[in-house]
């Protein structure tokens, strides 16, 4: 039997996995199996207990692996990494795996990919060969292309960066993001319920907002937060839903000042995790989607929503024209926020195009992973000189 792992450890993470996920478990038989290995911030209250959301999605969990998310100082992320990468080589020396499936920049992913690599098993790689300049995440993401044997990226231009590692182009593959799938695939909420669910009114104008820790930036982390809500207190005729950050070094601060600041504002909201659907079906009717989480530049085009990007963190990726990007500085985010409210932007948004693809990524990425996996694989590695 063949048998595919599946590692999610946030809550983005899953989102984007989860068509994927639906896809490959149509093709599970006596002879391939496709297990759910849950771990991360999905198991942690402060964090919403995703993992809750992963069952309502009615998503079979095989495995739950606890794993340390303290991330104070670099100290505390060299230990989280330490013991992930223990307890996951000790989970792959012993049960098999044909194959190991992640996603992302993450440092968790990058123990369970040296882990599988360790233990010879073949890394499937999704969202490789993208750019973040402003974050650790950029050389993370890299570092996992470079162990893996297959890949998936979202756009050409990330497909070719992926060639220019080295890697071989007969397994370095362009369906465009999964993320995009969801869109297509999921319903979505009506306005009046999905507000109802963050108890507020029908008719109120709203944004959704989410902002992570910039890791290379992390010294500035008080000033740049501050900034950032200074920033949405100056719309008080807009309400802000605003996630949390993730386990980051630095989001523990964010995440605490944001409930801080949510109690001196009426019209600031903030909550751990919203799931899938009621988060999609919120982007649909907002106003914009403000912050620096990835969920902007790729998912909000697809509902020609106009997407507030601040700072550095997600600078490089390829964007939409429904993009506004501005430096981090209260001014600079007022002035963008503003022109994002604009019916100007409203109806020239109308017409942008979503360069991530057209919602059929997850069954082509399922139907290519099968394919390879029924063929003989040889993890010895040839530089391929891009040219």
């Amino acid at each position: 039997m063949k048998k595919i792992a599946v590692i999610t450890a946030t809550r983005a993470e899953y989102g984007l996995l989860y068509p994927v996920i639906k896809e490959l478990r149509k093709y599970e038989s006596a002879k391939l199996c496709v297990d759910l290995i849950v771990t991360g911030t999905h198991l942690i209250d402060d964090y919403g207990k995703t993992i809750n959301d992963i069952r309502k999605d009615g998503i079979r969990i095989d495995r739950e692996i606890p794993i340390p998310v303290k991330s104070d100082c670099n100290l505390d992320i060299a230990n989280n990494q330490s013991e992930i990468l223990k307890q996951f080589a000790k989970l792959f020396s012993e049960t098999g795996y044909t194959a190991v499936l992640i996603l992302g920049d993450r440092y968790e992913m990058l123990m369970v990919a040296i882990a599988a690599f360790d233990m010879h098993i073949p890394i499937i790689h999704l969202y490789g060969g993208d750019t973040t300049e402003g974050a650790m995440d950029e050389s993370i993401r890299h570092s996992i292309s470079k162990m893996s044997y297959l890949h998936f990226a979202t756009n050409e231009d990330s497909r070719r960066r992926i060639i220019q590692l080295g890697e071989n182009p007969d397994r370095v593959f362009n369906y465009g993001a999964p993320g995009i799938d969801n869109i297509i695939k999921i319903k979505k909420m009506s306005k009046k319920d999905v507000l109802e669910s963050v108890c507020l009114p029908p008719d109120c104008r709203y944004a959704i907002c989410t902002y992570h820790p910039v890791t290379l930036e992390k010294d500035n982390v008080v000033k740049l937060i501050m900034d950032f809500l200074e920033a949405l207190s100056s719309f008080a005729n807009i309400q802000f839903i605003i996630t949390k950050s993730n386990a980051d070094q630095g989001g523990a601060l964010i995440n605490c000042m944001l409930e801080k600041e949510s109690k001196k504002h009426d019209n600031i909201h903030v909550f751990a995790s919203l799931g899938t659907q009621k988060y999609l079906s919120l982007m649909q009717y907002s106003e914009a989607v403000i912050g620096n989480s990835s969920s902007g530049i790729m998912e909000a085009p697809s509902f020609h929503v106009p997407t507030v990007n601040i700072g550095n963190r997600q600078k490089g990726r390829l964007q939409a024209k429904s993009i506004i990007n501005c430096d981090s500085d209260k001014i600079s985010i007022e002035k963008a926020i503003e022109y994002a409210l604009s019916k100007e932007m409203h109806i020239f948004c109308e017409n942008v195009d979503n360069p991530y693809g057209d919602g059929t990524a997850s069954e082509k990425i399922a139907k290519k992973i099968i394919e390879v996996l029924r063929q003989p694989i040889d993890l010895k590695k040839h530089f391929y000189n891009y040219k």
